[in-house]
């Protein structure tokens, strides 16, 4: 029994003196403040919209939710509206498909809140779908539901037929246009990038807003599918709303016909305009978005400034409306305001204009009598080097000043036959004056260098006899400054009696533009610089981009296609077929990586080209061969081994060979021919090589070279 009471009196202090546990009090500032900063996050505010926009599709709304959510689509339109006005760019409001989407999306479930609405509680009278719809209906209805149901037809007509249509298919075309252009604009962002007019930053940027642009039309071209749905849409649940209340009112409600369609009626058309003024309004909206087009500015600076640009458009309006106001019948007073108005305008514009246009004269005057110190040019500007250039005597300027500028335009010309024959772009050729050279002279300068010049007479004609027989004309007896053959200057009254003797006649620009062109062709080679070979492989199609990125840089740079080309070209063999060129070296690059022996393996493979180029007038190729006795001293004479082998002949031998070149072509030449010289592959460039030193006209090929479709013709051999 002891030890039962000390149990118990043990186990009594272990229950009721043990500490009272009381409650944490909620701490309501920590709650809102998460709540707040939850709110604050974009994507979960935009998620919990979508969600209420979806619990209306499903729950019921009451009356007084409903009037809210009624003017909220209808302030939302307004400001789409308003946005949309005065944005500049398109791209600056590029998430209008999703917002279209959305207003779309809200304006279908308040239509179906509200048909909820009207078929439930429409019995009890007009106000049973909220205030909202009962003014809209009561307003424009007034008394008459038929005049709300032609108003409602008409505006939902407009928005159908007119704006969403011309937004659609404005949408479509503008979508098409915008992806055809992408590639050529990305091409431009490329040559602007490449040119050196931007940097990467900035190629990138435009790259990204190309980017956008596209997917913003592409978007609009889907999101235009929304408004013209919308309307459809509208269209159907008005008749659904109007047959639907009358069976309702009529079957199940028991009231007449004429009060179950006034009241089911004036509902109906009600939430039908509280419907579809938004979507009208939204509709504008995705039609001047699409309609933009190249505006960079605000919709009324835009509007304003292209209506105020022409005062006598204004003009003409004022006269127009004058005389409307003049035919019987017609009030005059809205039209003689109109003809003011616009006459007024015109009248102010054409006076700010013409103060504009003598403000101007007044300050070019001024400025002209100002002596402006002329700015010091950067020295790097002096050190820039002239590709081409032509100084031309004070005497020869008339060239260049007269109304049809011959020269410029000969010019021009010969740039594009240059890129036609030889695949070669002519660089700019820049012209000025010199006054230390004589009047009627002219100098050519290829790279700061003097490479030709001659003595023209402005007012004079060149006459050359092709026999090369003395010209029996009256005049200045000369030479030609291209080719340094007899010529004649004579007087323009004499061309048709020169003409008549069959003598060949030119005028002085074409005497320049001639001898510039020669000049060119002798110094294509060093004209063509590794930045126009860059530009000659990027403007390949894009068929042949894949071999330009399997050779370079892998089996060939850039500066060793540029050697090659300059090669070719130093022979005066067009590069117009690089794509076969650029074949060649893919081949020949596999054996060997000397530039000598890749331009000897292009030349084979451009055969028939060269066959073609140096035919004459009856299809055959004249040819004078190298004899067995040269071709064996050539060999001899090679020193070294594989690709550095040079050619080491005694200068004995160097003369002899020349002398039997030069007597033999000339022999040849008196016969009217100009033969090709033949030789071996091996000994080719070698012999070429001599052979540019004294007369670099003459084409020297190898069998290789010779197409096997040519026909030949052997006329000698040295």
């Amino acid at each position: 029994m002891a030890d039962a009471t000390a149990d118990t009196k043990a186990a009594v202090p272990a229950t009721t003196t043990a500490p009272m546990q009381v409650a944490a009090p909620v701490n309501f500032d920590a709650f809102f403040a998460r709540a707040g900063d939850s709110l604050k996050r974009g994507d979960l505010g935009f998620a919990i919209g979508l969600v209420l926009i979806m619990v209306v599709l499903i729950m019921p709304l009451p009356a007084w939710l409903l009037d809210i959510a009624l003017a909220l689509s209808i302030t939302l339109a307004v400001l789409i509206l308003m946005t949309i006005v005065f944005i500049r760019k398109a791209l600056e409001f590029n998430s209008f498909p999703v917002v279209l989407l959305i207003a779309t999306l809200l304006r279908l479930a308040l239509n179906l809140a509200s048909t909820r609405l009207i078929l439930s509680h429409g019995h009890e009278g007009t106000h049973a779908a909220g205030h909202v719809i009962q003014a809209f209906g009561g307003f424009i209805m007034g008394d008459n539901f038929v005049i709300g149901v032609i108003v409602f037809s008409i505006l939902t007509l407009v928005n159908f037929m007119v704006i969403t249509k011309g937004s659609t298919r404005i949408a479509e075309v503008t979508a098409r246009f915008t992806l055809d252009a992408m590639p050529g604009k990305q091409m431009a962002i490329d040559a602007d990038l490449s040119a050196g007019l931007i940097d990467e930053k900035d190629a990138r940027v435009r790259r990204e807003d190309l980017q956008k642009e596209s997917d913003f039309f592409g978007a609009m071209d889907g999101a235009s599918k929304f408004v013209r749905g919308d309307a459809v849409a509208g269209i159907i649940i008005t008749a659904i709303n109007v047959i639907g209340g009358m069976i309702i009112g009529m079957i199940q409600r028991d009231l007449p016909f004429a009060k179950a369609a006034d009241i089911y009626t004036r509902l109906t058309v009600g939430d039908g305009l509280v419907t579809q003024i938004p979507a009208l309004i939204v509709s504008t909206a995705a039609g001047i978005m699409v309609s933009k087009g190249g505006l960079t500015e605000t919709m009324d600076a835009a509007i304003g400034t292209q209506f105020t640009r022409y005062p006598k458009a204004l003009g003409m309006s004022a006269v127009l409306a004058m005389a409307m106001a003049m035919l019987p019948g017609v009030p005059m007073f809205p039209f003689l305001m109109l003809a003011a108005g616009c006459g007024g305008a015109a009248a102010y514009l054409s006076f700010v204009s013409s103060k504009e246009q003598a403000k101007v004269a007044e300050a070019s005057a001024l400025q002209s009598q100002t002596n402006v110190p002329v700015a010091e040019e950067p020295i790097s500007q002096a050190m820039k080097i002239d590709q081409v250039r032509l100084e031309l005597g004070y005497g020869l300027l008339s060239l260049i000043n007269n109304e049809n500028h011959r020269l410029t335009d000969q010019i021009k010309s010969l740039r594009r036959a240059l890129a036609t024959d030889m695949g070669f772009v002519m660089p700019a050729v820049r012209i000025q004056d010199n006054m230390q050279l004589p009047a009627n002279s002219y100098s050519i300068f290829i790279k700061e260098v003097e490479a030709g010049k001659g003595d023209l007479r402005p007012n004079m004609l060149l006459v050359m006899d092709p026999r090369g027989e003395d010209i029996s004309l009256p005049g200045e007896r000369t030479r030609e400054p291209t080719f340094g053959l007899p010529a004649l200057w004579i007087d323009a009254s004499n061309r048709e009696e020169a003409l008549f003797r069959g003598y060949t006649v030119v005028d002085p620009p074409t005497v320049i533009t001639t001898h510039l062109t020669e000049v060119v062709r002798d110094h294509m080679s060093e004209l063509l610089s590794y930045t126009e070979t860059q530009k000659l492989m990027a403007e390949l199609d894009k068929e042949q981009q894949k071999l330009v990125a399997e050779i370079v840089p892998a089996q060939i740079s850039i500066a060793g296609i540029q050697r090659v080309l300059q090669n070719l070209l130093n022979e005066r063999i067009s590069i117009r077929d690089l794509p076969t060129i650029l074949e060649g070296v893919s081949e020949a690059c596999a054996i060997t990586r000397n530039v000598l022996l890749i331009s000897e393996h292009v030349r084979a493979r451009l055969a028939r080209q060269l066959s073609d180029t140096n035919v004459d007038e009856n299809g055959v190729i004249p040819l004078v061969t190298l004899s067995p006795e040269w071709e064996q001293e050539f060999s001899e004479s090679l020193m070294g081994n594989g690709e550095d082998r040079q050619l080491s002949m005694a200068p004995s031998k160097l003369q002899e060979f020349i002398a039997a070149v030069r007597q033999s072509f000339e022999r040849f030449a008196m016969q009217g021919e100009t033969p090709v010289l033949l030789t071996s592959p091996t000994v080719r460039p070698y012999v070429r090589s001599i052979i540019d030193r004294f007369r670099p006209m003459t084409v020297v090929m190898s069998q290789n070279e010779i197409h096997p479709k040519a026909k030949i013709r052997t006329i000698g051999q040295v």
